[in-house]
């Protein structure tokens, strides 16, 4: 079966600070050029001597290399930075958020930002992008695509933004094909070709890593930075890739999210420069050995996008 290509050429692209330092060059930049990244007032200068010093509670996800180089570099701005993690919670982060336990969050993409939106009739918005993670399908059985086999099982996504990605790259492989007007969270259901019959089984996406392994799995669908560094798998595993900068990836870019009226604090452009540093650059390549990326994108094209993503999720409710 040939699938159909969503994959275009990547919109305007250049070199993040640091990225030199990395191995093979890997991590680069996404730019769209005009704006304002961060819709921030003021900070953007970094701090001068005698300056009031500021501050940001973060949601994650968990402990990083990233997190200590951010936390470092914006330190010495005049900025103090705590990280809140939520091990393998992608709720708790964002109702965090929405409560005001917490100034802003960093580990979503804004599809699923989208998808949060609308089913907690929240606010959160994007003010700058930070990475994007290269997403593939990986197995421990097969050595190919050719290798499945009529009615094997394959792991996806159980979430909705997640899942319609993990579609889209299995059409895109050339495995299935989706509905034209599928949209951009299809589902199962959207399957309009399946030449191999195979059956897609949907678990929380933090935990396909674990399920790689499984003699009941052909093979899993997951982003390239979820393996934990013991299990040795990177993309030169995977049997297929995605292109994580391609224009038709924009859904999937990470974001500092914030509550939409406090997107206006000058913390938020002091901590966008810190992202420019090539310190967090060295960090996230030690997290991810060039799984993940940094990408710059302006925050009207986020908001932009965040906006038609959550209309298109109030359709699907």
């Amino acid at each position: 079966m040939r699938g159909r290509r969503r994959r275009t050429a990547l919109i305007t692209g250049g070199a993040i600070v640091g990225a030199a330092l990395l191995v093979g060059g890997v991590v680069g930049a996404l730019l769209l050029n005009g704006g304002d990244p961060a819709g921030a007032t003021g900070g953007a200068g970094g701090t001068t001597d005698g300056a009031e010093r500021l501050s940001l509670t973060i949601a994650g996800s968990g402990e990083s290399e990233l997190q200590d180089a951010v936390a470092l570099v914006a330190a010495e701005k005049g900025l103090d930075v705590e990280w809140v993690n939520f091990e393998n919670d992608w709720v708790l982060p964002n109702s965090s958020l929405v409560a005001g336990e917490v100034d802003a969050n960093a580990f979503q993409h804004i599809t699923f930002l989208s998808a949060f939106n609308t089913a907690n009739d929240a606010d959160l918005t994007p003010v700058f992008s930070t990475t994007i993670s290269q997403w593939g399908v990986f197995s421990s059985s097969i050595d190919d695509l050719d290798g499945l086999q009529t009615g094997d099982r394959i792991v996806i996504p159980d979430d909705a933004s997640n899942g319609g990605r993990a579609l889209f790259i299995l059409e895109d492989a050339g495995l299935i094909e989706l509905a034209d007007d599928a949209g951009s969270y299809p589902t199962v259901d959207d399957v309009t070709a399946n030449d191999l019959a195979l059956e897609f089984v949907p678990v929380q996406a933090v935990t396909i890593p674990q399920q790689l392994d499984d003699p009941a799995i052909a093979a899993i669908v997951v982003g390239t930075s979820y393996f934990d560094p013991s299990q040795g798998i990177d993309s030169d595993d995977a049997l297929f890739l995605d292109d994580a900068l391609a224009e038709s990836s924009l859904p999937y870019v990470n974001v500092i999210a914030a509550r939409a009226g406090d997107v206006d604090d000058p913390a938020f452009g002091i901590l966008q420069e810190v992202y420019q540093d090539e310190r967090v650059a060295a960090g996230l390549e030690a997290d991810s050995f060039g799984t993940t990326q940094l990408v710059e994108v302006p925050v009207d094209a986020l908001r932009e996008r965040l906006a038609e993503l959550e209309q298109l999720a109030r359709g699907i409710e």
